[in-house]
């Protein structure tokens, strides 16, 4: 989904390492502007040689060449805080993602009273490490953290940089489609590449975790591909909040959309690298990068080269289009799946119902008749679709049933409509925001929110009938062919202290 990506891609371009910053045999650093003294003149001048050290370990741990020297900066907590409030301003993820608000909101993903911005600038500003800038080629170090706890940091923010000299991160990280689609071929094209981003983003920070842990490692004689039993732990670890106050008490959907590429990252690249070695883990995971998040939370199906499914979506602008205008459209993938169900219905059902997704999409409109800004910004100004796709029926059924238990939490005035439901696959309600049809079709679930009953049912029929029940497709995003948001794990090792590794990365602006 774009959205995650946005969210992911916003605080991973500012956010490097917040929460509790600790290395070995050290306390958490104060979080807080003044508890801790600028460095000294001879730390700044060790911790400024200690770069090309480390950029050496980066290059060595992940056989990404180095092309050239990387520049370095140190920076103060004030200039950081400058620093993120503008290129939160001028970055074209947080527009995308200030778009979708209402969308999320009409999902039931987030509640109609959130407000997005404020809280993501509370989370940037919260607590910050340091940040390597695509743009200006740089790593930004911190003149108000210890060099000995700045190092770790370091591994991973070279790691970025070597990647940006591999690649070329800006241009790297950027494929999914930005703006509504307004005909039925840009449709499709932002459904092919739509988690893309997502997908890039864990394949970045996965790589650059990586050698943060084989860095940590460093005194143990011990790495991530020869530590098997680390995955797991080290996931749990890395999805623990209790250093970060804002995440701790930020919705679901960002707080696992925001530690997706660090968590399931790091698990998609010490899977590679256990099976395939390094040279294919990070140069051939840069050059042939998964396309989606259903690939990155199953490595195995990206190794095999399995078809990723990609739900099509009909030409549904002629009965649109005279009363809407398009807002939004997306890939629903499996990580968008584990968290609605999650949120819906709890992680027992998110872990035992998401692995039997097999594809699904969205698509949003806007009343033409919504024209003040207050129109615009409220749910009840779209219309919204969602189709998925599942394994086997009973699959569908479940999900089909989970959503339509929470149309009494999203809406207010629910009445379900039981006489006007055709058969025992449709659900009908009426709601403050109009009317919902929920249907079940074979393996497929289609959600129509805010249309009224006559047009929800032409478009679930136009939908569904283009839906083949044969093998999925493939995403169709272009690959270099030649073929096509854990300290105490590692404090087992004698590496680290609990809470080292409790903080989130930087990719740089873009």
């Amino acid at each position: 989904m774009r959205w995650v990506a946005g969210f992911a891609l916003v605080a991973a371009s500012y956010v490097a390492f917040a929460g509790q910053a600790t290395t070995p045999n050290t306390s958490p650093t104060a979080p807080e502007s003044g508890a801790q003294a600028p460095m000294t003149k001879d730390q700044a001048k060790e911790l400024f040689r200690s770069v090309d050290e480390i950029l050496s370990f980066a290059s060595s741990d992940t056989k990404l060449p180095i092309e050239h020297t990387v520049k370095r900066k140190l920076i103060s907590r004030d200039e950081v805080n400058q620093y993120l409030r503008e290129k939160f301003e001028e970055d074209e993820g947080a527009k995308r993602m200030e778009r979708s608000e209402i969308v999320l909101k009409k999902f039931g993903l987030l509640d109609r009273d959130f407000h997005l911005r404020p809280f993501l600038l509370s989370l940037l500003t919260e607590q910050i490490a340091g940040f390597y800038d695509n743009k200006t080629k740089t790593v930004n170090l911190l003149d108000w953290i210890k060099p000995d706890e700045q190092k770790p940091v370091l591994a991973h923010e070279l790691t970025h940089a070597l990647q940006d000299q591999k690649v070329g991160l800006t241009k790297w990280s950027s494929i999914s489609l930005n703006g509504p689609s307004h005909n039925v071929q840009e449709d499709n094209r932002h459904l092919q590449v739509d988690e893309a981003d997502t997908a890039r983003g864990a394949v970045a920070e996965g790589q650059a975790m990586a050698v943060f842990v084989d860095y940590t490692l460093r005194p143990t004689g011990r790495t991530l591909a020869d530590a098997p039993e680390l995955a797991g732990k080290l996931k749990d670890q890395v999805t623990d909040t209790s250093g970060s106050p804002v995440m701790a008490r930020a919705p679901l959907l960002l707080q696992q959309s925001l530690l997706f590429p660090y968590s399931d990252g790091l698990s998609f690249e010490q899977a590679i690298l256990v099976k395939t070695g390094k040279e294919a883990a990070f140069a051939g995971v840069l050059a042939n990068p998964p396309s989606s998040s259903f690939e990155i939370m199953h490595p195995a199906a990206y190794m095999a080269h399995a078809p990723v499914p990609v739900v099509h979506l009909p030409d549904i602008h002629p009965l649109l289009d005279a009363e809407y205008t398009p807002y939004d459209i997306g890939v629903m993938g499996e990580l968008d799946v584990r968290i609605l169900i999650e949120l819906f219905g709890g992680r027992e059902m998110a872990d035992a119902l998401s692995p039997a997704w097999n594809g699904g999409m969205y698509y949003a409109a806007q009343r033409k008749s919504a024209v003040t800004p207050a129109e615009k910004e409220s749910t009840a100004s779209l219309g919204l679709i969602y189709y998925s796709r599942w394994k086997n029926r009973d699959s569908a059924r479940s999900f089909m049933h989970t959503y339509a238990a929470q149309i009494p939490r999203k809406y207010s005035n629910v009445v379900e409509r039981t006489k006007d439901e055709a058969d025992e696959k449709e659900q009908v309600f009426s709601t403050s925001e109009g009317d919902v049809l929920i249907s079940l079709s074979g393996t497929g679930v289609f959600i129509a929110e805010g249309f009224d009953l006559a047009l929800a049912r032409k478009l679930r029929n136009t939908v569904v009938s283009v839906q083949a029940e044969g093998p999925v497709k493939q995403a169709g995003v272009e690959r270099q062919e030649p073929a096509l948001s854990m300290a105490r794990v590692l404090a087992s090792f004698g590496a680290v202290n609990a809470g080292a590794l409790q903080r989130y990365t930087s990719r740089g602006s873009r």
